[in-house]
Parts: C-alpha cells; structure tokens; sequence
C-alpha cells in the first residue's frame, strides 16, 4: 500500500491557558464544556501528535502584558512553539517600551508580532483612532507584525486601515469570521458582504490571513468541508496561497472539532492546488511572515517545564 506524505505544518494560531493564571471569563461551562479546562503545553503535544506539525505560534487570548510575559518564558522551553504574538496597549504612548521590556525577558526572542483584539471593541471609529494608529505603527517599527481579531461587521474599516498604513505588516486573523452559520440578523455580515470586504482587504499587499477559526463561525455540530469551501475558496482566489497561512484555533477549535478532523477538513478543501502552493498555506507564509526558523524535524515535543514555568 502507498502512503501519502503527511506535509509539514507551521501551525500559525493556537492558545495555552491556566486559569488561574490567565482567566478565561468568557467561557460558559454549560455551552462551552470541551474548553472548560487548562491547556498545557502537554495537551498541545498530544493534540499535534501524528499530523505533521513542525512548529507553531501561540497567540494572546487576553489584554494582558503579563501573559504575554509568561508565553514567551513558555516558548522558551516548548521547542515546538516558535513565535508568540503577544498583546500590548496600542493605545499607549509607550508602546515601543512594552515591546522592547518584552523582548528583554526570557524568550523574548520568541515575539514575533502583537494582536488587536478589535472584536471586543464597539466604536465604529476604533480603528481610525490616532492613538491606536501610533501604536500600530510603533508595534511595526520594532520589527512585528500586527494580528487583527475582528467581527466580520468590521472588516471595512480594517480595509481602510490596512490601505492607510501600507508600511505595517498585518494579518487578519479567522478569515476575519465569515458568518458560515448563516446570516446575523443584528449586521450586513451575509457572506456576500464579507467577501466583497475581504476583496477590499487583499487589495492591500501588506496583509495575510490565516485559515483558522472557520469551524467555530459555522453550526458546531453539523459544519462540513463543503459548507467551509466557499469561505475558503473565496479567500484563496482573494489572497492566493502566499498570502494565506494554516492555523487550528486550538484549543477553541475543540468546540467544533477534534485537532485531526480540521486538518482533514483543511486538506480536502486544499486538494486542487498545486503542492508547492499547498506547502505555502501549511507552513510556508508562516515562517516568512512571522520570521520563523527553516524547515525542522516533524513535531519536536515539550522539555516539561516546571509549574512556575508552564504559564498560558
């Protein structure tokens, strides 16, 4: 029998997270049980065990410098996580001093770019903000890239900032969340109106995106590869596979599926592109956006850091 490659993977989205270092108020145990817990970088190797991953990317999951702090300091003793995009006040005049006190810590090295977590924001305006904007600025001058987690109501205003501040590497995260579970009501987002507001974003040759979170925008118990592909379809004729990048949402992504079954997902809606083009999507854009190291072995595992260490 012949056995196909696994190829190898940069996953480019996934968290970690002890609460009661970094609580996670937002998770409801009554309709979110399967996050309800602490995720180490233990559970994180057994998740990645069998698919191929070489190295992945850990990403805030709440507005604070310190746990920013303690993924980096993680990092530095999980080989398989190889960048942090961590989180700064953007708002603050002393942005460059947040990064660079960040990057003097332990594993500092390990920061790779800052997230917006613009979701959470209501002010139409917000993104057009002077503040914020010297900020992103700041964050692009040290070197970063700026990762933007948005409603998808929001996505023309990030197309006017991504084409206002061509200088700043950005990338958008989840697709910026097509409503793949069906029109809300409260918005504009049907999936038309998103995908004429990604065409407007990929316009902008200084924005990536990642294909990652789409399995929690769609029904939870009954998502499908097929009913992802015009999401995904659209982004790659959008941005083209240079420009998108391969992540999980784990452990988010386990509201809706297993770590396998996405990759699956993902690899069948992949299927019709060339392997060089698929190699860009599953890690490739990764590392060129984020500034990863080169091609290593398949899935190097955790040292086990000490409890004071393992902070998510």
């Amino acid at each position: 029998m012949t056995h196909t490659a696994v190829p190898q993977k940069i996953d480019a989205h996934h968290h970690l997270w002890v609460r009661a270092r970094t609580p996670q108020p937002w998770i409801d145990p009554g309709t979110m049980g399967a996050i309800d817990a602490d995720f180490t970088p233990d559970d994180l190797a057994k998740a990645l065990a069998g698919q191929g991953v070489a190295g992945t990317v850990v990403v805030q999951s709440v507005p604070e410098e310190a746990e920013t702090a303690g993924l980096l300091d993680l990092a530095a003793h999980t080989p398989v996580v190889q960048g942090v995009v961590g989180w700064v006040d953007l708002a603050d005049a002393g942005v460059a001093d947040a990064v660079r006190r960040l990057r003097s810590g332990p594993g500092g090295a390990h920061l790779a770019g800052v997230r917006s977590m613009v979701q959470a924001e209501h002010d139409p305006g917000y993104l057009d903000r002077p503040d914020l904007r010297r900020g992103i600025r700041a964050v692009a001058g040290e070197g970063l890239v700026v990762d933007l987690v948005t409603r998808h109501d929001q996505l023309p205003a990030v197309a006017r900032l991504v084409r206002e501040l061509p200088e700043v590497p950005f990338v958008l995260d989840h697709l910026g969340k097509p409503p793949l579970a069906g029109p809300d009501p409260t918005t504009t987002g049907d999936l038309a109106g998103w995908a004429a507001a990604i065409d407007a974003i990929a316009a902008a040759p200084n924005v990536t995106a990642k294909l990652s979170g789409l399995v929690t925008e769609a029904s939870w118990s009954d998502w499908s590869a097929e009913g992802l592909r015009p999401a995904v379809d659209h982004a790659l004729g959008a941005f083209g596979p240079k420009r998108l990048m391969y992540g999980s949402d784990w452990p988010v992504s386990l509201l809706a599926a297993r770590y396998d079954r996405w990759v699956d997902m993902l690899t069948a809606l992949l299927a019709g592109l060339s392997p060089a083009e698929q190699d860009a999507v599953w890690q490739g854009t990764a590392r060129r956006v984020y500034g990863l190291p080169g091609p290593t072995l398949p899935a190097p595992m955790t040292e086990h850091p000490t409890e004071e260490e393992d902070q998510g």
